[in-house]
C-alpha cells in the first residue's frame, strides 16, 4: 500500500498554519498519512491560488479544509480512497 500524502499549503508567520500542522500531527498515527508542507510564497501560482486562504489542506488534488482542521472532513477524504 502506498503512503497517503496530504499537502498542507502554508506561509511563514501564519499562526493558523502552525495550528493546523500541529493538529494534523495528532491524527498521523491513527490515519496513517504522510504530510508535505508547501510554502505558497515560494511559488507565484500557489500564492495567487491560495493567498489569504491558508492554511489549505489537500488530499488527492481535492481541498479537504482550510483555516482550521476539520477532523470529519479529513477522515471522510481518507476513507473515500
Amino acid at each position: 500500500m502506498h503512503a497517503r500524502r496530504l499537502i498542507l499549503y502554508v506561509r511563514s508567520g501564519c499562526s493558523l498554519c502552525e495550528d493546523m500542522r500541529d493538529d494534523l500531527a495528532l491524527f498521523r498515527d491513527e490515519l496513517r498519512f504522510e504530510l508535505d508542507i508547501v510554502d505558497i510564497d515560494r511559488d507565484p501560482a500557489l500564492r495567487a491560488k491560495h493567498d489569504v486562504r491558508v492554511p489549505v489542506l489537500e488530499y488527492a488534488n481535492r481541498e479537504v479544509c482550510n483555516y482550521f482542521l476539520d477532523p470529519v472532513a479529513l477522515r471522510s477524504a481518507l476513507a473515500a480512497e
